[in-house]
C-alpha cells in the first residue's frame, strides 16, 4: 500500500491541525493504521493507531484528549485532528500502515512521506 500524507503546516500554539493519509494500491481495510512523529534531532515516535476496522484507537500519553485519529475504509483515509497543539508537537508527521496492531513502529510496514507541523509559540 502507498500512503501519502498531507495537512501539515504552520500553527500557532493552541490552534489546530487536520492531517490527511491517503492509501493507495490497497485497500485500508486490510490494515491498522497509525500516525508518528519525528522532531528535529530526534527518534520517531509512536502518537496514534487505530485499528484495521476502527473499533479501537491507541495514543500516546503526549496525544491524549488532544489528538483523534480516525478513519474512513470506503475512502481509504485516515485522518489526525490534533487541537490545543503546543510548540513540542513541531515535528514531521508519518502516517503508517500494518498488521501488529499497537505501538510499535516495527508493527508497521509502509510509510508515507510526512508532513511537516510546526507550532510556534
Amino acid at each position: 500500500v502507498q500512503l501519502q500524507a498531507s495537512g501539515g503546516g504552520l500553527a500557532q500554539a493552541g490552534g489546530s491541525l487536520r492531517l490527511s493519509c491517503a492509501a493507495s494500491g490497497r485497500s485500508t481495510s486490510n490494515f491498522d493504521m497509525g500516525w508518528f512523529r519525528q522532531a528535529p534531532g530526534k527518534g520517531r515516535e509512536f502518537v496514534a493507531a487505530i485499528r484495521w476496522s476502527g473499533g479501537s484507537t491507541t495514543y500516546a500519553d503526549s496525544a491524549k484528549g488532544r489528538f483523534t485519529i480516525s478513519r474512513d475504509n470506503a475512502k481509504n483515509t485516515v485522518t489526525l485532528q490534533m487541537n490545543s497543539l503546543k510548540p513540542e508537537d513541531t515535528a514531521v508527521y508519518y502516517c503508517a500502515a500494518g498488521n501488529v496492531y499497537g505501538v510499535s513502529l516495527a508493527g508497521f510496514d509502509s510509510w508515507g512521506q510526512g508532513t511537516l507541523v510546526t507550532v510556534s509559540s
